[in-house]
């Protein structure tokens, strides 16, 4: 069986921020039990399945993924406020991704960063800055245009 996951600085990154009383090694031995069902104890034989479950759990257990969507939706309500329509995905990435901004995605934002990013966008709307709009198309105007005759006609006998 080939190893499913390679990185596992979602896990210790969670697993760090635990207060954990006794040996930290054997409680990580212990967690990837529980979540292989005891097949395994190593991270490295855990499926992409178990492996994601047991990070949500870690995280949970800890509250960093409840302090990660707090601060996401503070983010996105002082985006909206500089008028970000916050519904569309790709805009929200397109504002995030200004080097002046954040410089990343959205989703690919920490904690500390969205704490960094909320403080800007306060300066940002404190200063008075709105987001232009997008121009809206009007629609071509009818013209009218009268050819006249200078020349005058002669009536041809």
């Amino acid at each position: 069986m080939t190893q499913q996951v390679t990185n596992f600085g979602r896990f210790f990154s969670a697993f760090h921020k635990l207060t954990i009383h006794g040996e930290p090694d054997e409680a990580r031995r212990q967690f990837v039990l529980q979540y292989t069902a005891g097949r395994t104890d190593s991270l490295k034989e855990m499926s992409v399945k178990e492996y994601t479950a047991l990070c949500m759990a870690v995280e949970a257990m800890n509250g960093s993924r409840d302090e990660l969507k707090a601060r996401r939706s503070i983010v996105l309500k002082l985006m909206q406020e500089l008028g970000v329509d916050t519904t569309d995905w790709a805009q929200i990435n397109d504002f995030c991704r200004h080097p002046r901004i954040s410089g990343k995605a959205f989703g690919r934002l920490s904690i500390e960063e969205l704490m960094s990013l909320a403080t800007k966008l306060r300066s940002i709307k404190r200063k008075g800055w709105q987001r232009r709009q997008q121009p809206q198309q009007q629609e071509p105007r009818q013209r009218i245009t009268y050819l006249i005759n200078l020349a005058g006609s002669e009536e041809a006998n």
